[in-house]
């Protein structure tokens, strides 16, 4: 699979949304009160001082907004990558196994496919407690089972070639046609499907900070928004403290989301123009 193309105008807006997130979270290891200094007065309306205004405790909420950033997008790509990771072992193992094995990877895969994941994310992370790594466990371990299944099929598209049933033939070892022949006709789909991972994740992510799931000791722009709710932030009218999050959050997913989609029409456009296998 090639990757050497020009990217679409859709996907160059969702590098430039992912992009601006990262400056901001590079601009979150700059010294505190560059961008905004505490305020005694808390809820301060935005001002020249405090771009964003200030929170209920005096904090200045642009600050929060750059550390927060940060925060989401490493449980988003932490999140992504532990359950991209899983469903491609599974998907690599299913897709080149017949027989008992693959009936159970597959079996385990419909499993966690019909079990609702969010409801289960929530009973997992109330019960390990809020932490940051406690968030992206819980999200890697139980959203993996899209892209096993996807990981599976075209594993099992290149495990049927008459190529590959040839060297099985004449005695190749497993493990090196998986590695030589298998996993380079999966990347792809595995890069595509650890983008949209990413988006997934931040969503969970904030899903469960919004409850009280979150690590407090590491706030996200979900945290932000769980501090809005429940520390009167509506009933002040405190637009400033969790309309900026949402928006983040909104145009991060969105970001990811619109490569990834990108990356999966390249793919399947090359699927059906480019016969054979690597």
């Amino acid at each position: 699979m090639r990757f050497g193309y020009s990217p679409s105008k859709v996907e160059l807006l969702g590098i430039a949304l992912v992009s601006a997130v990262v400056t901001m979270a590079l601009f979150s290891y700059l010294p505190d009160g560059l961008f905004g200094a505490p305020s005694k007065s808390p809820y301060s309306p935005p001002s020249l001082q405090n771009l964003l205004g200030t929170n209920d405790i005096g904090e200045d909420v642009f600050s929060v907004l750059l550390r927060g950033s940060r925060v989401s997008l490493t449980i988003g790509f932490l999140g992504a990558a532990v359950s991209t990771l899983i469903g491609t072992l599974i998907g690599i193992i299913a897709g080149s196994s017949r027989g008992i094995l693959d009936d159970l990877l597959g079996s385990l895969t419909d499993l966690f496919l019909v079990v609702p994941a969010l409801p289960l994310m929530i009973v997992l992370a109330a019960y390990l407690g809020p932490s940051f790594i406690n968030v992206v466990a819980v999200i890697g371990l139980l959203w993996w089972p899209t892209t096993a299944r996807l990981v599976r099929a075209r594993a099992r598209q290149v495990t049927e070639s008459l190529f590959v049933e040839g060297l099985i033939g004449i005695g190749a070892r497993k493990l090196y046609i998986i590695f030589r022949h298998i996993l380079p006709n999966v990347l792809g789909i595995v890069f595509a499907r650890f983008v949209l991972a990413v988006s997934s994740s931040i969503l969970l992510e904030a899903g469960l900070s919004f409850i009280g799931l979150g690590d407090p000791q590491n706030p996200s722009w979900g945290t932000m928004l769980h501090f809005a709710m429940t520390r009167g932030a509506l009933l002040y009218g405190a637009w400033w403290t969790f309309i900026p999050p949402g928006f983040c959050i909104s145009l991060t997913s969105l970001g990811f989301i619109l490569i990834g989609m990108g990356i999966e029409h390249r793919i399947s456009s090359g699927t059906k123009s480019v016969g054979g296998f690597a």
